[in-house]
């Protein structure tokens, strides 16, 4: 609610090269209870003038020397694009070309000399009234934009909070290190990022992919947790993870746990058609699948598991190339290949902490 003391206070920039003129109306504002006035009759500091004391309304003749009331209008339209500032023009021009063209650059009001000090207040409270509604619905607006990133912040936090909680459970099941979720999803946003994908795509999947394994959950742990090589029975069922983890991540609004069911689902298949749960061939598996089932190949043989060693780097790359056309996209292996002073940067951050 804008009250009457708010008009009184607000700024006010007189211009004129009359100083009568100027007299004539300071003294009609200060009579009516204004209290913040700054004048000049030099209209070459008015652009000056107006950053410093940023007036809440400017009153200004046409024609002066220097620089003329139109002139002063544009530049300042200019330099406040998107504000709403009133603009009042006092002039003892009176067509109607002149009082348009005032209109057109910007003025908000016109006023011919001699004008009715009545009159002149009024529509000087008046347009006051409208340049304070203005800022004031432009600062609640900006009030609700805030409170919005901050509570879409939050929501974000949240599904990244829930999501490596997630991941955490997977490895608890899984006698893994979370260093592998961590090393295998910044391989994923390496190569997503060499390939081209977007800036928000890279993020989403660095976020999405350590959910990769979540149906794991579901696997015995006398399958999941066996030093051993499994049974083919036992391997029927392994398989399943692949399925189990895209009816957990099913039905969710989150574009996180969508990206995350995609992975899920297809990190297996092989682009061959040899691969599993549906056996999808070439392009028809999901890129992001793609890129996630080669990065998590390439972390788990340089890993050391309980039924193996860790591979050296350079076999675990040998390997990945023998893959090519095979197992993986041969585009991206490709990719991968070149990468690998990231990928050992990548490995050097986040190694496994040795066990007791």
């Amino acid at each position: 609610m804008i009250t009457k003391s708010d008009i009184l206070d607000a700024r006010i920039l007189i211009v004129d090269d009359q100083e009568i003129d100027i007299r004539l109306i300071e003294e009609y504002l200060r009579k009516a209870g204004f209290r913040n006035i700054t004048k000049t009759i030099d209209s070459s500091q008015v652009l000056e003038l107006f950053q410093k004391i940023k007036p809440d309304l400017l009153i200004v003749d046409i024609y002066m020397p220097k620089v003329d009331g139109f002139k002063i209008i544009q530049e300042i339209r200019a330099q406040n694009p998107s504000d709403y500032l009133p603009i009042l023009v006092i002039s003892t021009e009176e067509t109607q070309e002149i009082r348009f063209r005032a209109l057109e650059e910007g003025a908000k009001d016109y006023l011919v000399k001699p004008y009715n000090r009545i009159e002149a207040i009024k529509r000087i409270n008046n347009l006051l009234e409208t340049r304070l509604l203005h800022n004031q619905m432009r600062d609640q607006n900006y009030d609700l934009e805030e409170k919005v990133k901050q509570r879409t912040k939050e929501l974000y936090e949240t599904q990244v909070d829930v999501i490596q909680r997630l991941a955490r459970a997977i490895e608890y099941r899984d006698s893994e290190t979370g260093m592998h979720t961590l090393r295998m999803s910044h391989y994923a946003k390496c190569l997503a990022e060499k390939i081209g994908l977007s800036a928000s795509e890279c993020e989403m999947l660095l976020i999405a992919s350590p959910l990769h394994d979540i149906g794991k959950i579901g696997i015995p742990d006398s399958i999941l947790k066996k030093p051993g090589a499994l049974t083919s029975e036992e391997w029927t069922i392994m398989k399943t993870h692949t399925t189990i983890g895209e009816e957990l991540l099913s039905g969710s609004a989150s574009q996180y746990l969508n990206m995350a069911k995609l992975i899920a689902v297809s990190h297996h298949e092989k682009w061959d058609g040899s691969g599993y749960p549906y056996g999808l061939k070439g392009d028809d598996i999901p890129l992001l699948g793609r890129i996630c089932g080669i990065s998590d190949v390439f972390d788990a043989l340089t890993s050391k598991r309980p039924y193996k060693e860790s591979w050296s780097f350079e076999s675990a790359f040998q390997t990945i190339e023998q893959e090519k056309g095979c197992h993986f996209d041969p585009d991206l292996v490709d990719y991968f290949v070149k990468m690998k002073p990231e990928i050992l940067e990548i490995q050097n951050k986040f190694k496994d902490v040795p066990e007791d």
